[in-house]
């Protein structure tokens, strides 16, 4: 029997890395061939860093991280692509106390209903805050070039708030925004779950709006790829797809849920009590302690054309950063982004339409308002 492939894969404790968790505990990676070894790291520079170096030959990765790479941007912009989507969905707005108060005393009740409505209650807050001499609100990302990033600033400005203006946007590894919004250091934070339910069971704030809401069914993370490692391993590649997709599939069936939450919660994946994982999974926020509500597509692993990598997300998420600042706006620039995800690839994986007719079929379409993208 011929050695499996050996990949070494690094994911930050969330949520959405089950598809990697899945498919290295469960087998479906070995029924490839592929021996898939995981490393848990606590920050998106790490992962960026080190499949920069050459220490990992994938990773879990924030969708706009390799379109950032082929931008030349970080430290480490090495070639790199995203062959398959690994999750939709999934990320949450969380508040502090003080916040959620100052918003829930000038809107209307259940205000969180929608994204338009929940940033339309922010600014008002931020608009009494300011009046009464508090300094800019303080909110935090996981990571600059991340559809956290993105989806707060599209939400913040779509709701009459000037993102560098009107508060301060910081970084803060996803693991530890809960103790930051408790201990008062930062106001917000934009984060994958299950860190939004564990700061709103400890007590330290609201879940106001989410991105499932901001952008339904928009590419949250991929599977990231050097070109290096593409180009000198095409098969190996293509069985690490397939064995992403069966886990795909099993992560999103409902009964596999309480397992997955299981598997997930221990201390060598995210080490957290796996009820606090199943809201995420099941589409049911803890958005207040007591209060839960269903956020349909809150999370999605599989199905409808989940997975599959679409160039027009990515030369979205490239103009986001072009009007953040975060890279000049350019026809190239444009281009580049849609090369980084590689639906011919994930066709070929998955056994779907050729490349050709494929990429014809998406076309260019609208860039600049992606279908499921909210108006307030």
């Amino acid at each position: 029997m011929a050695r499996p492939t050996s990949i070494r894969a690094g994911y930050v404790p969330l949520l959405d890395s089950a598809v990697l968790v899945a498919a290295a505990e469960l087998g479906f990676a070995e029924e490839r061939g592929l021996d898939l070894v995981l490393q848990r790291e606590t920050s998106w520079a790490t992962v960026r860093d080190r499949i920069g170096v050459g220490q990992f030959e994938a990773a879990h990765m924030l969708a706009p991280m390799p379109i950032a790479a082929n931008l030349g941007l970080g430290p480490l912009p090495v070639p790199m692509m995203a062959p398959m989507v690994l999750a939709l969905g999934g990320n949450g707005v969380t508040v502090s106390n003080e916040l959620a108060q100052a918003m829930a005393s000038l809107a209307p009740a259940g205000f969180e209903a929608t994204p338009g409505a929940s940033g339309q209650a922010l600014a008002k807050a931020i608009g009494q805050l300011a009046d009464n001499g508090r300094p800019a609100l303080r909110f935090a990302v996981v990571h600059p070039h991340s559809s956290h990033n993105y989806d707060l600033r599209y939400w913040l400005a779509a709701s009459g708030i000037e993102p560098d203006r009107d508060v301060e946007i910081t970084v803060v590894p996803p693991p530890l925004m809960p103790d930051a919004l408790a201990g008062g250091g930062i106001d917000g934070f934009c984060a994958g779950e299950p860190w939004g339910t564990i700061a709103v069971r400890r007590g330290a704030g609201r879940m106001v709006t989410s991105r499932a809401e901001i952008w339904r069914r928009g590419p949250e993370k991929v599977l990231g790829v050097t070109q290096a490692f593409a180009d000198e391993n095409p098969e190996a590649l293509l069985a690490l797809i397939q064995a992403l997709l069966d886990a795909a599939e099993w992560c999103s069936a409902p009964e596999n849920h309480e397992r997955l939450a299981g598997l997930l919660a221990g201390p060598d994946r995210l080490s957290v009590d796996a009820a606090t994982l199943l809201p995420g999974l099941r589409g049911m926020l803890e958005i207040a302690p007591g209060e839960v509500r269903a956020i349909p597509d809150f999370m999605v692993f599989a199905g409808k054309d989940a997975n599959r990598p679409d160039p027009r997300h990515a030369r979205w998420l490239y103009r986001q950063m072009a009007r953040w600042h975060d890279a000049p706006m350019s026809e190239a620039g444009r281009e580049i982004a849609g090369r980084t995800f590689r639906p011919d690839l994930f066709a070929k994986a998955a056994g779907g339409a050729a490349p050709d007719v494929m990429l014809s079929a998406l076309g260019d379409g609208d860039d600049d308002k992606p279908h499921g993208l909210f108006d307030v």
